[in-house]
């Protein structure tokens, strides 16, 4: 699907040099660019990177690796986020819940936000480089620019599988926590690098169904904007069914033991029962806040938060 050409509106346009608010105090300032970085997201990076470390050591890593990881994990994401609000300030204008982002309320300018964005990704590169190893630190990068150059500039604007394939950023915490502890890869994290890969869609469609409204004035192809709920939902069902079976994968590989697959177990079946009762919601064409499609959304970050604790602890009960 091609862009689709928008027009901008008063209330949301994003503010020139020249219309910058005439007072920017230097707290609110601090606040933006920190905002910028979108830590609530790279919470739930953070959250799929510190256990796999744990896994890889089979107990306690080195600590200050950890903390040197989350450290280069934070400022590689933050300007992967950073960049990704600089391109997307002309939809961010348009949109309910982007428009009082810092760059559309002109506390930071399109030209601070690039070259924060671009200091992030290199001090991240060299930070990861310089004191983990080039393996993470190529991996870090290679997230880096996938978010914003595949998902965000190529795809996001095209395909309704802009989230599907552009979540493949969203992995790749993952395979930097097992080489950061191992400076190389196994199949362990392939196989959590997977449950993520199948998690993203069913965890930000029900999200997408929510705010379809402002995907579709600035003409985002997210699948809720060009099909059906009944469709999304279908597709939500079959993602969340290939989720749960890889993530079971784990223990036959010789990975985990009892602890992690009772969790999988019952946190994969919770995930499936609330998938299954959005679908018969959609199907009997439910809609507004009776679709409930939140309540998937949040279980969605509850259920990633269980599955990781878990691949945290197993290695001290197996």
């Amino acid at each position: 699907m091609c862009v689709t050409a928008v027009e901008s509106r008063p209330a949301g346009v994003v503010l020139d040099a020249s219309q910058k608010p005439s007072r920017r105090p230097f707290g609110a300032r601090v606040k933006a660019f920190v905002a910028l970085t979108k830590p609530r997201i790279i919470e739930l990076l953070l959250i799929t990177t510190v256990p796999v470390m744990f896994l890889a050591q089979q107990g306690v890593p080195d600590l200050t690796l950890v903390l040197l990881t989350c450290v280069g994990g934070y400022l590689s994401a933050g300007g992967a986020n950073a960049l990704n609000m600089y391109i997307d300030r002309d939809i961010d204008a348009l949109m309910d819940r982007t428009s009082q982002r810092p760059l559309v309320t002109g506390m930071v300018s399109p030209r601070e936000c690039l070259v924060f964005g671009i200091t992030l990704a290199v001090v991240s590169t060299l930070l990861f480089g310089l004191a983990v190893n080039w393996l993470s630190a190529w991996l870090s990068l290679g997230a880096l620019l996938f978010y914003v150059v595949v998902y965000t500039m190529i795809l996001k604007r095209r395909t309704a599988q802009n989230i599907v394939w552009g979540g493949i950023a969203g992995c790749m915490p993952v395979l930097i926590g097992w080489s950061a502890v191992t400076n190389s890869l196994s199949w362990a994290p392939v196989v959590l690098f997977l449950v993520i890969f199948f998690w993203t869609p069913p965890h930000y469609w029900p999200l997408s169904m929510k705010v379809r409204e402002d995907y579709a004035r600035v003409g985002v192809p997210m699948l809720p904007v060009i099909a059906s709920n009944k469709v999304v939902a279908r597709q939500i069902v079959v993602y969340s069914w290939v989720m749960v079976a890889v993530s079971l994968l784990l223990t036959p590989l010789g990975y985990t033991g009892w602890f992690y697959t009772t969790v999988a177990l019952a946190a994969g079946g919770w995930w499936l029962w609330e998938a299954h009762a959005l679908q018969n919601r959609a199907k009997a064409e439910v809609t507004g806040a009776k679709l409930k499609e939140m309540r998937l959304f949040h279980w969605s970050i509850t259920y990633v938060s269980l599955l990781f604790v878990a691949v945290a602890v197993d290695p001290f009960l197996s």
